[in-house]
């Protein structure tokens, strides 16, 4: 890619970093880590990672806007702010960044590390959407490990509703990935990864979280770790 390439996009990055501190949406060192994130992102996905970032930002930053009054009372204290800090931010776009890092640095390999960051984003958005509006639509919530009926909000509890909303949040991604290709086999499963992510992340919250073994930032780091993984297994058993 041309200098002029980069040039622009970090212009576009500060700029977008700057309305997103600006509109509440990211923290100073939120807005900063996701200008890293998102030059990381570009120079090991070119523009394709950039859109899925921005898809990713821009679907999340709705979904959690979306009827904000109605779900506060069932978020957790820390989740309530929509202000996102910079681990927030790394948490769930960490695992991305560094594909697109090792897809820059490995050019050989790129590929493979391009469809793991696209994972990584399809769990991600999935998580987001899933949590944020399943909340809203959601119709039966229950204990992703013990089946059993319990209150939304709680730390590994999900709808049906919620995850096929987060399915569609993977769509997305994956289309952004495959642009009129909608039939390739690598949708599916930047889809499947993604919802693997998901799933991850709930079971995770059940585990573990709700316990205090680990923190919200650390399940979304490994719910997309989870997901970049899943599609390197499919990659190596393709072969």
């Amino acid at each position: 890619m041309a200098v002029y390439d980069y040039l622009f996009v970090i212009i576009f990055l500060v700029v977008a970093a700057a309305l997103a501190v600006k509109a509440g949406k990211l923290t100073p060192g939120g807005g900063t880590a996701g200008a890293i994130v998102g030059l990381l992102v570009f120079a090991g996905g070119r523009y394709i990672g950039l859109g899925m970032l921005s898809a990713f930002f821009i679907l999340g930053t709705l979904a959690t806007s979306w009827k904000k009054n109605e779900k506060s009372p069932f978020k957790a204290i820390t989740d309530r702010s929509a202000k996102r800090n910079a681990w927030q931010v790394l948490a769930n776009g960490g695992v991305a960044a560094a594909m697109a890092l090792l897809a820059f640095l490995f050019h050989h390999y790129a590929d493979i590390f391009r469809l793991m960051m696209a994972a990584a984003l399809s769990a991600a958005t999935a998580d987001t959407l899933s949590s944020e509006l399943g909340m809203v639509y959601g119709r039966r919530f229950f204990n992703i490990v013990t089946f059993k009926k319990e209150a939304k909000g709680l730390d590994g509890v999900i709808s049906i509703e919620g995850l096929l909303i987060g399915m569609l949040g993977s769509a997305v991604i994956a289309a952004i990935v495959m642009r009129s290709h909608v039939g390739h086999p690598w949708f599916m499963m930047i889809v499947l990864t993604g919802t693997i992510g998901n799933l991850a992340d709930s079971f995770l919250g059940a585990l573990f979280e709700r316990k205090k073994y680990i923190g919200n930032d650390t399940v979304n780091f490994l719910n997309t770790l989870v997901a970049a993984l899943a599609m390197l297994v499919w990659i190596v058993l393709a072969r």
